[in-house]
């Protein structure tokens, strides 16, 4: 493959290929097969398909009340997107017969580390393995537990690849609320969706720590490891304290703590709740909102901002200083490349929040419906973060902001990274220099 590569194809291609799935997605859910009756509308078979793909878990149709064969296409969705944008482009750039130009390497580099091994079959064959392995390792663990309640292999298997692929979707009963107080079903959803939203290079770079084969971990996976962890430990902290009292007084110790793990996990993009988000009170809806816009890591199944990119804006935020010129971290200087990169995904999401949530607000008045201001920001975020926590109002929005949400879901997955690609044609501004232009900050 020459140096003359259009990246703007490669653009549209992932594009499509979302886009597709949704379409074909949007018709098999409109069709009678899927819920044994007259079908979808299709404006909630569009929802559907587009919450599947984008791995969301927003329902405006109980998984429930599909047939076996619609919770089937259901699942399959589920995974063509829980694979993720990493995994699209590494099958679409190093597709058999293609070699790598400088342009391609540089464009894969943006979405990776440097000391990533860039061997195309290996690379493709470990995600799909390491994603069906966890899965079913999952399935199997939790397969008893489920069995004893009446559910089938079937539903043991959909909840797993739903909480790896940090999904939402779930053929329990109830989902996982009947579960609240197991402790084997809470811990290995927890680490499915853990697993699953801290991303394939890093779950890659740990094996092959472990293994003895490399020293030390990559800067990346530091950054992404320690930042998660801050975030579930200081979000289990809140819930515990500000629901102690309130949607957990009547559980035990144990149970108040685990429920606390379990919302600071589920927030960051995997969308099942052990305890209703309606109960939690509005400072916990304050700290899900914020734990659902910054979301999982780089090139894994979740959504939101990512982890690195709001560790990189609060480290500029608390170490930049004025005139300094760069910024450095554990003996690592960062680029000022990646700053700006950060600053333009926040900026581009808060945006994205905000139109929808103000055109959930003026839909539903046009309605006639009341949606508070945090009902309809709770539920933007939660779509642009593709997790699928609600306070229980999608089902009764309108079709233009079901359009609204379903915008959102397919911007904060796929829309972010498509803006990220670079240009499909060479530009003059790296070549050239402006003059400078003063502004007071």
């Amino acid at each position: 493959m020459s140096i003359h590569i259009r990246i703007g194809k490669e653009k549209l291609l992932l594009l499509l290929y979302f886009a597709g799935i949704i379409f074909v997605g949007s018709l098999l859910f409109s069709l009678p097969f899927a819920t044994g009756s007259g079908g979808m509308r299709y404006i909630d078979a569009l929802f559907t398909a587009t919450s599947a793909v984008c791995v969301t878990g927003l329902t405006v149709v109980d998984t429930l009340s599909l047939t076996r064969a619609g919770q089937t296409v259901l699942i399959l969705i589920i995974q063509l997107g829980g694979l993720g944008i990493i995994a699209f482009s590494t099958l679409y750039l190093f597709l058999p017969r293609r070699r790598i130009s400088i342009v391609t390497r540089g464009l894969t580099g943006d979405y990776t580390v440097p000391s990533f091994e860039f061997r195309t079959r290996r690379i493709i064959a470990q995600i799909v393995t390491w994603t069906m392995t966890l899965e079913l390792v999952g399935a199997l663990i939790i397969w008893p537990t489920l069995s004893n309640k009446g559910y089938s292999f079937f539903d043991s298997m959909f909840h797993a690849v739903s909480a790896f692929c940090n999904a939402g979707f779930t053929t329990l009963r109830s989902g996982m609320e009947s579960f609240r107080d197991n402790v084997m079903m809470n811990v290995v959803t927890m680490v499915l969706i853990v697993a699953g939203g801290l991303g394939f290079i890093v779950l890659q770079d740990i094996a092959r720590f472990v293994r003895r084969k490399k020293f030390h971990l990559t800067y990346h996976s530091s950054v992404v490891l320690r930042t998660s962890a801050a975030l579930i430990m200081v979000g289990a902290a809140f819930f515990f304290v500000l629901e102690y009292n309130h949607a957990y007084s009547e559980m035990s110790s144990g149970s108040k703590i685990m429920a606390s793990f379990f919302q600071s996990v589920t927030s960051r993009t995997a969308g099942f709740d052990t305890v209703h988000q309606a109960k939690l009170s509005s400072m916990a809806h304050f700290v899900t909102i914020i734990l659902m816009f910054i979301g999982a890591s780089p090139a894994s199944t979740g959504g939101g901002i990512k982890t690195t990119t709001f560790y990189l804006m609060l480290l500029t935020a608390l170490r930049f200083r004025e005139g300094g010129g760069v910024l450095v971290d554990r003996n690592r200087t960062i680029m000022p490349s990646s700053i700006f990169k950060a600053a333009a995904i926040v900026v581009r999401a808060v945006l994205i929040v905000l139109v929808v949530t103000a055109v959930l607000l003026i839909a539903e008045q046009a309605h006639g419906r009341s949606v508070g201001i945090e009902a309809a920001v709770f539920e933007s975020v939660s779509a642009f973060g593709t997790v699928g926590l609600s306070i229980g109002i999608t089902p009764t929005l309108s079709d233009i902001s079901k359009i609204a949400l379903i915008s959102a879901m397919f911007m904060g997955r796929v829309g972010l990274f498509a803006m990220a690609i670079p240009p499909s044609r060479l530009s003059a501004e790296p070549y050239t220099i402006a003059p400078k232009a003063d502004i007071l900050l």
